[in-house]
């Protein structure tokens, strides 16, 4: 079965275009309006990586990544934050918890992939 990919994002055209991106790439994915949504999902059946938009209503990228990491069943899955803020003090809170990735909207494929790659390597070499 090839890794599932569980995205976040509350605008519908970021979603399609980042399942149409993987599915190509030959990963499952599932799909979360918000970040409530993504962490009540990934209750139900763990993903092998996050997307998280960090904008979004309900539950933001860093609220639900928070949820995430203090979950034993998800605190080592990858989580990547696709994000449109390219400021680093924006992105990263300091809060303890942070993101294992920052992808930053407009992103190029090749870029979004590699770090795909990358993570889940590092993930399995851990478990």
């Amino acid at each position: 079965m090839p890794p599932s990919i569980l995205i976040a994002d509350d605008y519908e055209d970021n979603r399609e275009l980042l399942r149409l991106i993987l599915e190509a790439a030959g990963y499952h994915v599932r799909e979360a309006r918000n970040g409530r949504e993504c962490v009540s999902m990934a209750q139900i059946n763990v993903p092998d990586l996050f997307l998280i938009d960090l904008s979004m209503p309900v539950l933001d990228g860093w609220g639900a990544l928070a949820e995430l990491r203090a979950d034993a069943r998800t605190q080592s899955v990858p989580c990547i934050a696709v994000t449109a803020f390219s400021d680093p003090e924006r992105t990263q809170r300091g809060r303890g918890e942070d993101f294992d990735a920052y992808i930053t909207k407009p992103f190029k494929s090749k870029e979004l992939l590699d770090t795909i790659v990358r993570l889940l390597e590092e993930r399995a070499a851990r478990l």
